[in-house]
């Protein structure tokens, strides 16, 4: 078992090994020695990172970088000339996979080098061709960029939740009188979704933040499969497989279908004998979506699972000595969902009581390697908060820092005195430095409505 010191260290080599191959590709021949002993050195490190993470995933975010779940905490020049030189091609994200073949690293740190010639001296196909790889996913920046936030696409956006909600809907009412999911609907709900996270996942994360107890069923399997499946894109997962992640997550709860509504909708808390009533929902989702024609078994699988923990506590009481991976995401999502969500019983917690829920039991409960990527993917003030600084604006959440989840980027839309800005300007906490008069931290998140803002018009 490698400690989290030297996991540390790896994780920093195997970005400078990285920095130095791309580096050597861009002044020497393919073929020179410099070159394929960089290379081989990246290959090294990569190989003793594998045992213990079989998928490495490299993030590169404006100049932070992120390998795993660890921000690198100093990034030197090199470092963050590779970061630079990543961002403009547009790419955020490299994950490489254990059996990655010497070949297949050549070609990438040529790719990454945007050199005229292949190791072979060959030519090179044209500077934004992505190869194909075995082993190594590339994730660019390309559809997110052509999809700029303006005022339309943002109506897209709702237009888009609203739809997939009010479909939810009709689903559980087909379900409630048949005993049987419309698997064509659910499908046709998680290919919308699934676009959707791909190509403004901003907006889309930014959505789920808002509350609608009166629909609160409905949304709530919305939002778990939106954030379930934009933390199945970080750890390297789309097409086909993304899909079925989405609509487990979004089937999580169907068998509540056959839980009196009197409990499902009850606004205050349940009995004892109502929460056991409440508690057969996995076993009778799964049933239902067994039975479902068309129904990808890892869907009732999540079902049956989402409400286990890693400690073997939950429900139904079962022995289970792993969770299957789309559980664990849909389990995170499910909880962080429930616990800001705002109800006739229950006020929305901060994010940060959901992070330390999360957090509890030294890990026991959640997988905190997942914990630690969904806190980077959403921060502690997920995209759209707004939030008050420690000099008395009023901000909007526009980008999170992977490096410190406690300090965003934010757009500053009122200002200290209290007045609306016709010109509102970014800050970026992660850079300000306190003592200085300028905003540095969030002080505390505050009510959109209350000061008269829509949030995800400054996204």
């Amino acid at each position: 078992m490698i400690d989290h010191a030297r996991r540390l260290q790896l994780a920093d080599e195997v970005v400078r090994r990285l920095a130095s191959a791309v580096r050597s590709t861009q002044l020497y021949a393919g073929s020179h020695p410099l070159v394929n002993r960089n290379i081989g050195s990246f290959a090294d490190t990569l190989a003793q990172m594998h045992p213990s993470t079989p998928t490495i995933t490299l993030g590169f975010v404006g100049e932070e970088i992120v390998v795993g779940e660890l921000p690198l905490p100093k990034p030197g020049p090199s470092l963050i000339e590779l970061a630079r030189r990543l961002r403009a091609r547009g790419i955020e994200r490299l994950s490489i996979a254990q059996g990655v073949t010497a070949d297949e690293l050549s070609l990438l740190v040529h790719y990454l080098a945007g050199a005229r010639s292949t190791p072979d001296g060959g030519a090179d196909a044209a500077d934004d061709d992505t190869p194909a790889f075995e082993h190594i996913s590339i994730g660019k920046l390309s559809i997110e960029k052509r999809i700029e936030a303006t005022t339309a696409d943002m109506a897209t956006i709702r237009r888009l939740y609203d739809d997939a909600v009010s479909a939810v809907e009709n689903i559980w009412e087909v379900a409630q009188a048949n005993g049987e999911v419309d698997a064509k609907a659910t499908q046709g709900v998680v290919q919308g979704l699934a676009q959707a996270v791909a190509q403004n996942r901003t907006a889309l994360l930014a959505l789920t933040a808002l509350k609608n107890f009166d629909n609160y069923t409905f949304t709530h399997m919305i939002n778990v499969s939106v954030l379930t499946m934009a933390q199945a894109r970080t750890l390297g997962i789309d097409g086909p497989l993304l899909r079925e992640f989405g609509l487990a997550a979004l089937m999580h709860d169907i068998g509540k279908v056959r839980i009196p509504a009197a409990i499902v909708k009850k606004p205050d808390r349940l009995t004892e004998d109502e929460f056991r009533i409440m508690r057969r929902h996995p076993v009778d989702g799964a049933e239902i979506l067994r039975r479902t024609v068309d129904m990808p078994p890892l869907v009732p699988l999540v079902a049956f699972e989402h409400h286990l923990r890693r400690d073997g506590s939950g429900y139904p009481a079962v022995s289970r000595p792993t969770l299957n991976l789309a559980t664990m995401l849909t389990s995170i999502s499910d909880v962080y969902d429930a616990m800001r969500s705002q109800r006739v019983y229950q006020q929305a917690f901060p994010s940060e009581r959901v992070v330390e829920v999360l957090k509890r039991n030294d890990g026991n409960q959640f997988d905190q390697d997942l914990v630690r990527r969904f806190i980077q993917l959403l921060g502690i003030y997920p995209l759209g908060t707004t939030v008050r600084l420690d000099n008395g604006a009023i901000a909007v959440v526009v980008r999170v820092n992977a490096a410190d989840p406690h300090r965003p980027r934010v757009r500053v839309v009122v200002s200290e005195q209290g007045e609306p800005l016709a010109r509102p300007y970014d800050v970026d906490l992660w850079n300000s430095e306190p003592g200085t008069g300028r905003a540095s931290s969030v002080q505390a998140p505050v009510d959109a409505e209350h000061h008269g803002i829509d949030p995800l018009t400054y996204l």
